[in-house]
């Protein structure tokens, strides 16, 4: 069992260290509060099979196709996502501000009438199917983003390769495991523990904090994808 636990500490450490790792998951996980470790689950999932892909393709086609190379690429688009993601986040902080909408309106008396008007929601119950639909979104985009995350350079590999290495195949499953188990868990907790402040936060009168705290997020997010992109370039 020892495979199993140096696993996961090697890929709990490497999850919480990344710093384009937090940036992407921190927006999501704050738009999904109550249920944010599902952008974490998410994100893990893609993370690992993001890893795997890369490790394969190194292992199989390294003297046929430039790997490090198309890996390499794949960092600028991490960083691109990732000023996405913090493009996202402002612009849902700019429309929670301004939260008038307009709906058609059917009226059969006492004659039949379509008209439009404004109105404030105010409630969560007011957007239940919205936010239902967003928080699959985000699941989804966490799933992509861990997946490229994962792609994203031949270091991960050898973050693996310890697999190689060891003298069963039973020591190296159980490291795998270890792995895979550490990069979920990691960025499960990381993302319960935003949902929960989040959730707090959002309930102050006003909103103001909540909605520094989401502006912060996605600038941050900006930022590092734009160091994300010039690292890579350079």
């Amino acid at each position: 069992m020892v495979q199993f636990f140096t696993g996961i500490l090697m890929s709990s450490v490497h999850v919480v260290s990344g710093p384009d790792h937090l940036a992407a998951v921190t927006p999501l996980a704050i738009e999904n509060r109550t249920r944010s470790w599902h952008v974490g689950l998410f994100w893990g999932i893609g993370h690992v099979l993001g890893m795997l892909l890369i490790g394969g393709l190194y292992l199989a086609f390294r003297e046929v196709i430039p790997v490090e190379a198309i890996s390499g690429y794949s960092e600028i688009l991490v960083g691109i996502v990732l000023i996405g993601i913090g493009a996202w986040a402002l612009l849902k902080v700019i429309h929670h501000m301004h939260p008038h909408h307009k709906h058609p309106h059917y009226h059969e008396k006492p004659e039949p009438v379509v008209h439009i008007h404004k109105h404030e929601h105010n409630s969560e119950l007011d957007h239940a199917h919205v936010h239902q639909r967003v928080k699959k979104q985000n699941n989804v985009t966490a799933l992509g983003v861990g997946t490229i995350h994962g792609f994203a350079g031949v270091s991960h590999f050898l973050l693996i390769l310890p697999t190689l290495m060891l003298p069963t195949w039973g020591d190296s499953f159980l490291y795998l495991s270890g792995f895979a188990t550490g990069t979920i868990l990691a960025m499960v907790v990381y993302a319960l523990a935003l949902g929960l402040i989040s959730s707090r936060l959002s309930r102050l009168p006003g909103q103001r904090f909540y909605d520094r705290i989401r502006i912060i997020a996605g600038i941050v997010a900006i930022l590092v994808g734009i160091f994300w992109i010039i690292k890579s370039i350079l």
